[in-house]
């Protein structure tokens, strides 16, 4: 238990922080402790729109899913609910105040975009093997984070 006594301003800001919690299998905590990146902590969360909100966690679960692969699989998803089948990420915006779009090819390499409501939102990631074409497996997460610090 935790007896130690928040100003009113410390309450106000931890309040206003985003928090992150995840317990695995073999114990670790994921990446929950490492710091957010700066862009997401600029604005407090009740100044964020659901979709701004959405955009901005998908872009931590795309990068940490990221930093595990190896060089020969690239992040992709999968969506719940319909058959929608795989989409290779390409990109990723949200549209104020709830909507989110993810842009990529398909498993034959069309274009790609889906646009989803957040109350709609369900995500599945994926890796799947590069193109054989590209050298280097491309990592839209840490583009994605890039941006949000405004890099």
């Amino acid at each position: 238990m935790d007896n130690r006594i928040e100003t009113s301003a410390e309450f106000a800001e931890s309040a206003a922080m985003p928090r992150r919690h995840e317990v695995h299998a073999d114990g670790s905590r994921g990446d929950c402790d490492a710091p957010l990146p700066e862009g997401m902590t600029r604005k407090p969360l009740k100044q964020k729109s659901p979709a701004e909100w959405a955009y901005e966690r998908l872009i931590l679960y795309i990068r940490n899913f990221e930093a595990q692969l190896d060089n020969e699989h690239e992040v992709a998803m999968g969506f719940a609910g319909g058959d929608s089948g795989v989409l290779r990420i390409e990109g990723l915006g949200f549209f104020d105040p709830d909507i989110v779009t993810f842009y990529g090819r398909d498993a034959t390499g069309g274009r790609t975009q889906l646009v989803q409501h957040v109350s709609q939102l369900s995500v599945m990631l994926r890796a799947l093997p590069k193109p054989v074409e590209t050298a280097e497996p491309a990592r839209i997460g840490f583009r994605l984070a890039a941006d949000l610090d405004g890099a």
